[in-house]
C-alpha cells in the first residue's frame, strides 16, 4: 500500500495525531451551548449556517478541544486563522481584538454558570436511574 507523501496529506496525519494525543473533553452538549451562546461567528459576526470548531489556542501551539479553548468560526476565518494565534491573526486582519477578548470572556462566564447547573441534573438522573432489583 503506498502512502501518500505530499505536504497536505503530511500535515493532516500530523495534525490527525497532535488531535489524538491532546486531552480533547468538549462534550456534544458544550458545543451546542458555545454555538447557543454566541449565535454567530465569534471573529467577524456572520450567521454562517454552518460554523465550525476553531481553537483559539491552536492544537499546534498546545491548544485542546475544550470548552474555554472552542469557539464557533465561519469557514472563511477558520481558514484564514488557520494555526495562528488569536491575538496577532485579530490585529494582523484589523479586526476588533479588545471587542472579541470582552464577548469571549462574558460568553466564557455565562457558559460555566449554565453547564454547572445543567450538569448536576444530569449527573443525578443518570445515578438516581430505575432500580436494579425491580
Amino acid at each position: 500500500m503506498a502512502v501518500n507523501r505530499s505536504r497536505r496529506a503530511v500535515a493532516a496525519r500530523r495534525r490527525y495525531r497532535r488531535f489524538l494525543a491532546a486531552d480533547n473533553d468538549l462534550t456534544p452538549a458544550q458545543w451546542a451551548a458555545i454555538r447557543a451562546a454566541w449565535g454567530c461567528c465569534a471573529y467577524c459576526g456572520a450567521f454562517a449556517g454552518d460554523l465550525q470548531k476553531d481553537c483559539v489556542l491552536p492544537l499546534s501551539r498546545g491548544g485542546r478541544y475544550t470548552l474555554e479553548n472552542v469557539v464557533p468560526a465561519c469557514r472563511s476565518c477558520n481558514a484564514s486563522k488557520s494555526n495562528d494565534e488569536v491575538t496577532g491573526w485579530l490585529r494582523r486582519t484589523r479586526r476588533d481584538e479588545p471587542a472579541f477578548l470582552l464577548r469571549w470572556a462574558e460568553v466564557m462566564a455565562g457558559l460555566r454558570t449554565h453547564l454547572s447547573e445543567i450538569e448536576p441534573l444530569v449527573d443525578e438522573a443518570s445515578t438516581t436511574g430505575p432500580d436494579p432489583e425491580n
